[in-house]
Order: structure tokens, then sequence, then C-alpha cells
């Protein structure tokens, strides 16, 4: 048997990214958008969905529900990145040319997680 490990990449890196959620929360909210009602609760609910997800991609029982969980969550913070992109503030200094290729990467991330669905 091959060791996947590609998934378990995937895995720790969700995780990870999901524990940052509560080790640096304001950088989180920073770049939620103003439309979206109260950065701090989304930003709590993303990083623990990212930690769950991340985890249940190494369990193979849960392993198809997570990458399709991923899949959406990818989507749903889309519009993170568009609004980094236009609001100098929510930026964090980043040049723009950096925050145009993020979103590329997000379809790269999609197909990723598709690979375990």
């Amino acid at each position: 048997m091959n060791f996947p490990w590609h998934l378990y990449l995937m895995a720790f890196i969700y995780t990870i990214a999901g524990i940052n959620h509560f080790r640096s929360p304001r950088m989180y909210q920073k770049i939620i958008p103003p439309y979206f009602p109260n950065p701090k609760l989304l930003n709590i609910l993303s990083g623990i969905a990212e930690i769950i997800f991340g985890i249940a991609l190494v369990i193979p029982v849960l392993s198809t529900y997570a990458a399709w969980g991923i899949i959406a969550l990818l989507i749903a913070v889309f519009p993170t990145h568009i609004y980094m992109y236009q609001d100098k503030k929510a930026r964090m200094g980043l040049p723009k040319w950096v925050l145009l290729l993020r979103m590329p990467l997000q379809l790269a991330l999609i197909y990723w997680g598709y690979q375990y669905t």
C-alpha cells in the first residue's frame, strides 16, 4: 500500500491553519469583509472547521466528507481574497500581485481537495 503523503500533508496544513485562527484571531478578523456579520464568530467557526476537516481527512470513513467540507470552506472564504485585494487596510502590507495570485491558488486547493472526494 502506498503511503498517501499528499493527503497527510493536506490534513496537516488545514489543521495548522485552523489552529492559527485561534493564535492570531485579529489577523483573520481584519480580512473578513465588513458586509459579513460577526467577524469574531466567523473566524472561530472557520478555524474549527479547518481543524475538524484536517483531522477527518486522515480518517478513512470521514475522508470524503472532509474533502467536500474543505471545498465548501474554500468557496465560502473566497470573498475574503477579493476583499483583501480591494481594501488597502485588509492587505496586511502584501503587494496586490500576491493577492491576485491567491485567487487562482484557491482553485488549485479546491482541485487538490477534489482528489479525495
